[in-house]
């Protein structure tokens, strides 16, 4: 009897001096400034994306958030990094759908699960796709152009920023929504593709809104239409491809927050809360207008989760049906 008193006491004594394990830690956390993990090159869209999300984001937490740039293989190496990082909330990742849907599809050597090594902690905002034509083509409208491309299979040719990248891999979606063949044309980076269909040397193009549209409207390019599911607030007269009868190729570049796993449930919980805070304030707003994005509300949690793992079977699939693959 006294051996038993003996061992409750000094167990109760321990749990008074050390409390539940993750009490302290979790309860005060942040304590210093956190690392926001963007695995590509800074000045782009994503980048300006991610600094001022990470500066309101700070605001809403009372500590700095700074912005690491880690670019390399459409976002693998940041992703990978970030994920071998300590499960201390300290450390998170602007992932995307190529980090965490079409890479392992892409790439031979990606080192990361974006399901086992990572929390899904809120999205950030969608960016859709414009489909945009040379002017001087005889096909003006969507469904003109569609069956232009069945009467002459591949004839027609499209522009991308590269293999693999999110302007080549939505026309492999519409080709595989439309019943269409088109010739695919890689270029190191928008701009060069751009120029080239600009210059007519290109029949067609998908490429974000803040990208073709000051092109489109110094009359240098038609648009046709959004890869959205719904219109663009600063490009309301587009249609979407759903409008247009095209089910299918519904295509936005996401950005998204990740933790790596094993990161503390309440950590998890004030991070998702400060990113869906900082997605709706109207600085935020107006910088995803401009650029053509649209915030991910409500996109959380097991929501996002279930969102990527869709993200991830979808893009496998055009990757192995198309034969897509990376310089």
């Amino acid at each position: 009897m006294n051996r038993a008193f003996h061992v409750l006491a000094l167990t109760l004594a321990a749990l008074v001096a050390h409390g539940p394990a993750s009490a302290a830690p979790d309860d005060a956390w942040p304590t210093k400034p956190l690392t926001f993990v963007v695995p590509f090159p800074p000045g782009g869209i994503t980048d300006n994306t991610a600094r001022v999300l990470a500066q309101k984001v700070g605001d809403k937490l009372g500590q700095q958030v700074v912005v690491d740039n880690r670019p390399g293989a459409g976002g693998s190496i940041g992703a990978e990094y970030a994920a071998r990082q300590p499960a201390d909330g300290y450390t998170f990742l602007y992932g995307t759908q190529g980090t965490h849907g079409a890479n392992l599809a892409l790439y031979k050597n990606v080192r990361y699960d974006p399901i086992k090594d990572f929390v899904a902690v809120h999205g950030i905002s969608e960016s859709p796709l414009v489909l945009v034509i040379n002017p001087s083509r005889s096909f003006k409208t969507v469904p003109e152009l569609v069956a232009y491309a069945k009467q002459n299979p591949g004839k027609l040719n499209f522009g991308s920023a590269g293999a693999g990248t999110g302007t080549h891999l939505t026309a492999e979606l519409f080709q595989a929504a439309t019943g269409t063949k088109l010739t695919h044309v890689p270029y190191k980076g928008s701009s060069p593709a751009l120029t080239d269909l600009i210059a007519g040397n290109l029949d067609m193009a998908f490429d974000y809104a803040a990208v073709v549209m000051p092109f489109v409207q110094a009359g240098k390019l038609k648009a046709l239409a959004v890869t959205s599911k719904t219109r663009l607030a600063n490009v309301p007269q587009l249609p979407t491809l759903g409008e247009l009868g095209i089910t299918g190729a519904d295509s936005t570049a996401w950005g998204a927050v990740f933790v790596p796993a094993k990161t503390p449930a309440p950590i998890v919980q004030r991070l998702s809360d400060a990113v869906a805070a900082a997605i709706v304030d109207p600085e935020f707003v107006a910088i995803s207008e401009k650029n053509g994005s649209l915030p991910m509300r409500g996109m959380r949690g097991e929501k996002l989760d279930a969102f990527v793992k869709s993200e991830m079977t979808r893009w496998r699939e055009v990757v192995q049906n198309s034969g897509a693959k990376v310089d």
